[in-house]
């Protein structure tokens, strides 16, 4: 369950939190949440299956070869905690060459019987550890399987309530991604979403891979560019040919879908990245391994080998709440609010979150 709805019961403010997720907006605060164990935050969850895939093999994967990157922000929008630029060196390993699709997801559920987090009654106990102490419960309409679905205004809007952009919605999850009456049908290449990371562990354990570092996940996004600001180089994403499945027009009420879609695209519709990857850059963000620590790179040596990212999460926005790292922006989008499709830009959600612009991809480390 996202916190998002947490928020809005103690504030009044429907989904306050979810502005941290696609904003670049940074506070200040002084608390810190630990990872005490490598599977603190997925703990409770009692729904990871052990068998594995029937296909291990590297069948849709592009073996990326290891080397060496400036990581971190690139141009004018570089955000605070993608600054500042350090020198990282990455083992070779294999990675999708485009997102999980709800055809390759079921396929894990038909196996595995896997229920996800946004099919599930959230836990207050697990959940109150994520607010700050003396946090009423919620009353208990709220505590039901929802998820997060993006309904556009009819009209424009101030841009500082996603409120009014973003929605908590019961009964959306994976197989109903805009909630009830919702379906997938006729989207088996489409990107899955409404999944938390939580739910992409459980499928990487289940298919024998991994989720991506963030170093690896901008490594590879780079597909071989050195310093530029987006995987296919330094041109606007609105100048020339559509490279990346993002929102044109006027954000959030009027998308022109010059690039052909108006909403989520299937897999591998835009041309790949240099290492031969499709879509690391709009369309859905995605999760990657590590915790979200705004000062992570303000920290680390000037040189790294294969960073696994930080042992502690940190967002000063939200000092309580435990959040993952999620990379590559989505279709929603544009420079005048979120320019996610930049290869540095590091974006953030708690672990249980779902959300309708939200997936992954895997990697398996070369052997």
């Amino acid at each position: 369950m996202a916190l998002s709805s947490i928020r809005s019961y103690i504030s009044g403010g429907l989904l306050i939190a979810i502005i941290y997720i696609i904003s670049s907006c940074h506070g200040n605060g002084t608390h810190q949440i630990t990872d005490t164990s490598a599977d603190s935050s997925t703990a409770s969850a009692g729904h990871h299956p052990t068998a594995t895939g029937i296909d291990t093999s590297t069948a849709g994967m592009m073996l990326i070869n290891g080397g060496s990157f400036m990581m971190g922000g690139d141009g004018p929008q570089a955000a605070d905690d993608e600054l500042p630029k350090h020198e990282v060196s990455v083992s070779s390993f294999w990675m999708d060459q485009h997102e999980v699709t709800n055809a390759q997801f079921q396929k894990f559920v038909t196996a595995t019987g896997y229920v996800t987090t946004a099919e599930r009654k959230p836990d207050w106990q697990q959940l109150k550890q994520q607010l700050p102490p003396g946090t009423p419960k919620p009353p208990d309409s709220l505590l039901m399987p929802a998820s997060l679905v993006f309904t556009p205004p009819a009209h424009a809007v101030e841009l500082n309530d996603p409120s009014q952009w973003w929605s908590w919605v019961p009964g959306a999850n994976w197989k109903h991604p805009g909630g009830e009456g919702s379906d997938i049908k006729g989207k088996d290449n489409y990107p899955v979403v409404q999944v938390s990371w939580d739910d992409a562990v459980a499928y990487c354990q289940w298919a024998g891979k991994r989720l991506p570092t963030e170093a690896e996940w901008e490594y590879a996004s780079r597909g071989g560019l050195q310093n530029a600001i987006y995987p296919w180089g330094n041109e606007p994403v609105d100048r020339g040919k559509p490279k990346a499945n993002s929102w044109q027009g006027h954000f959030p009420d009027h998308n022109t879908g010059r690039d052909g879609f108006a909403d989520l695209a299937p897999v591998a519709k835009f041309a790949p990245n240099g290492y031969g990857l499709y879509d690391m850059a709009g369309n859905v963000w995605e999760w990657c391994a590590d915790w979200y620590r705004n000062d992570q790179y303000r920290t680390m040596s000037e040189r790294s080998k294969d960073p696994k990212g930080p042992a502690t999460s940190y967002d000063p926005d939200e000092p309580y709440a435990q959040k993952r790292v999620t990379r590559g922006g989505s279709y929603l989008c544009n420079d005048s609010y979120c320019s996610g499709y930049r290869s540095a830009r590091r974006m953030k959600s708690t672990y249980d979150s779902g959300m309708s612009n939200l997936g992954f991809r895997c990697v398996r480390d070369q052997k």
